[in-house]
């Protein structure tokens, strides 16, 4: 399919549908459905992604996780993994991958990433967080972190017996985060906020 025109948004799409399309605009898939994904992100969103994976990169190399920052399609699977069976794919600002058999086959990764990082452009709303918030817990995200820009502050929840907990506050500048599943990683929020506009 070579135009985006081309789709059904009322069908039910597959990961080797999603594969198949030619067209240049960015869409996620959610349990087979189509959701556009918010325009083209500005410079600060850049800016915070650029800062995150700085940190991460340098941190990581030579180490047995990888951060794979967006465009990177992560298909959410249980068991079905047959890419004509899969039905959700998304796009996260940033996925940090410990188990790297996930990315084996070199075009995605296929199951959850151990940390998903979502950084909010003035595009995203209310039902978007709420659905990417309700699809990382049902799939097993580790760590799911959520950046607000215009409040230089983040969110970092957290996968306990199956559901996602907070810290009870958001992260701000003057903050650091640490994470059990990066021993040693120490990611300072005055970083992630630095040289924006």
């Amino acid at each position: 399919m070579d135009s985006i025109d081309d789709l059904d948004f009322s069908k039910t799409y597959t990961y080797a549908d999603y594969y198949s399309w030619k067209f240049e605009e960015r869409l996620e898939l959610i349990k087979g459905k189509i959701f556009k994904m918010s325009p083209a992100p500005g410079g600060n969103h850049q800016t915070i992604s650029f800062n995150i994976a700085g940190e991460l990169y340098a941190f990581l190399k030579n180490k047995s996780c990888k951060a794979y920052p967006a465009p990177f399609d992560v298909r959410l699977v249980r068991d079905e993994k047959s890419d004509k069976k899969v039905k959700t794919v998304v796009q996260p600002d940033i996925s940090i991958i410990c188990d790297l058999s996930k990315v084996a086959d070199n075009r995605s990764c296929l199951g959850a990433p151990d940390i998903v990082v979502e950084i909010l452009s003035p595009g995203n709303n209310a039902k978007e967080i709420k659905i990417k918030y309700d699809l990382y817990q049902e799939f097993g995200v580790k760590e799911y972190w959520v950046v607000y820009p215009n409040e230089l502050s983040l969110l970092r929840y957290v996968l306990k017996e199956g559901k996602f907990t907070s810290e009870g506050r958001a992260f701000t500048v003057g903050d650091k985060i640490t994470t059990p599943i990066l021993p040693g990683f120490e990611l300072a929020l005055d970083d992630v906020f630095r040289n924006l506009n």
